[in-house]
């Protein structure tokens, strides 16, 4: 069902690699709920994805861009307004990478420059991203602009690595920018900490399959699921929320709120 929330309103969704990517969901539900987008990924990730096969879905146009990449932010920005024909409403950052954690570098045997790499894409190229928008005044009044994130910005998931502090660092900018976006552009800058989601990014996560099912026990409602944070995502980019801004907001079943659950401690009593 949908109920025509974004109707007349455009946007820019990052991230979208395959159908298992929560970008990905997310566009499907934009474009059910009337808005119109273009979709964005660095070249080297639209190699690995089909990315094709949801613009064509979607009735969407693909600009390649590197999010770390000014000149290639200020293109996309550019062409996307050419092409959608007028100012961005909304914007999707889906954007995480870890090279460390891809090349199996524990935490306390970091190396730098990949700590760099993985800092700049998923936390540096939020900042990078808004500032283009900003500095071109891209952004229609009441625009919604939303950055994924996890909860291991804020508690110790040891595996996830130095992941958990560019999210950490992610959402500080979330919010510092976002007050210079609200009082200068009237647009609400927020960040969505989602359950543990089995996406090709988040499984090569070491011991991700424990991640989910731990949450599942923990969450009095479960985890939320990719197509869960799809339709938060279009509750924030929609008119409903136009006051909501600088929050970090959990779509996590409950498990932000949890001590123990009865699951858990039966799984210790044993």
């Amino acid at each position: 069902m949908s109920y025509n929330l974004l109707k007349g309103k455009r946007g820019i969704i990052f991230g979208a690699l395959d159908e298992h990517s929560i970008a990905w969901k997310t566009a499907e539900q934009v474009h059910k709920e009337g808005g119109k987008f273009v979709l964005t990924n660095a070249p080297i990730a639209m190699r690995m994805g089909q990315i094709n096969e949801l613009a064509e879905s979607t009735n969407s146009e693909i600009i390649p861009a590197d999010a770390t990449s000014i000149e290639d932010l200020e293109n996309l920005v550019e062409k996307s307004i050419e092409i959608l024909g007028g100012k961005i409403d909304f914007v999707l950052h889906s954007i995480g990478m870890s090279v460390n954690v891809r090349k199996g570098n524990a935490y306390t045997h970091q190396n730098y420059s990949f700590t760099h790499k993985g800092w700049d894409v998923s936390a540096v190229s939020f900042h990078k991203v808004m500032q283009v928008l900003y500095q071109k005044d891209a952004m229609n009044e009441w625009g919604s602009i939303v950055a994924l994130t996890y909860m291991a910005s804020q508690r110790v998931f040891p595996d996830y690595n130095d992941m958990a502090d560019n999210k950490a660092y992610l959402e500080s900018i979330a919010r510092s920018f976002g007050y210079f976006f609200g009082r200068d552009k009237k647009v609400r800058v927020n960040t969505i900490s989602q359950s543990p989601t089995p996406t090709t990014a988040g499984q090569g996560v070491k011991g991700f399959d424990g991640f989910i099912a731990y949450a599942e026990k923990m969450s009095p409602l479960g985890n939320a699921t990719a197509i869960d944070c799809a339709n938060y995502t279009v509750a924030m980019f929609s008119d409903l929320t136009k006051r909501v801004t600088l929050q970090n907001l959990y779509n996590d079943g409950g498990f932000s709120n949890m001590g123990v659950s009865n699951e858990v401690m039966e799984s210790f009593m044993k």
